[in-house]
């Protein structure tokens, strides 16, 4: 999804199900924003479901196609990974975390078989989920005397980015957040302003 400052996610958590000869596939998605959050996820579901055989998943994050993993967890290789990532693609999704918890109900399904249980459990926690679109923001800190507050204070209501926190103590400092495609026109107002100092980070 290059060249845009919009993508689509999921709201909150969401599961699905699938069964199929005694086999259940358990499928929990996630919106995620960091790799930190998908292993506290994969690690709470272990625990959780510490009695299931296989605990397969995939996640994506970010704009660019390249941040994402699969793992089949001793399922044949390509059979369970690979159909829940296909789901996030089919759906364009990103920031999103798929975990399909699957309980061997004694009859092997065969590679086909898998990969289609795979894929339908995931469906189903998409189709349970609400599928909402977020932009892309970069996050801007201001730091400026009280002297220009006034005029800081202007263009944050001007512009109407997030106020994600201020503090006008000892010296005055806001962060914002601000759409990426926004951000240069914001960045170039405040930096006309005497003294103040402009940090941008993405958070992607």
């Amino acid at each position: 999804m290059p060249g845009t400052d919009t993508y689509k996610t999921i709201k909150e958590p969401s599961e699905g199900i699938y069964k199929e000869k005694g086999s259940k596939f358990l499928a929990f998605a996630y919106p995620v924003f960091n790799e930190d959050e998908i292993k506290k996820y994969i690690s709470e579901l272990k625990k959780e479901y510490h009695d299931a055989r296989h605990h397969c998943y995939s996640w994506k994050l970010g704009m660019d196609d390249n941040h994402y993993r699969m793992n089949d967890d001793g399922e044949p290789s390509g059979t369970a990974g690979k159909p829940i990532y296909g789901q996030i693609l089919s759906y364009g999704l990103t920031n999103v975390l798929v975990v399909v918890v699957r309980y061997f109900g004694g009859t092997k399904l065969g590679t086909s078989g898998l990969i289609h249980a795979y894929k339908t459990a995931t469906k189903d926690a998409f189709e349970n989920a609400e599928v909402v679109e977020k932009t892309v923001n970069d996050i801007i800190t201001v730091s400026f005397d009280y002297g220009v507050m006034n005029d800081v204070m202007r263009i944050v209501k001007d512009e109407e980015p997030e106020v994600v926190s201020q503090d006008f103590n000892l010296d005055c400092r806001m962060v914002l957040s601000v759409r990426q495609s926004h951000s240069p026109m914001v960045v170039k107002k405040l930096k006309k302003l005497e003294s103040v100092k402009v940090e941008v980070n993405d958070n992607d």
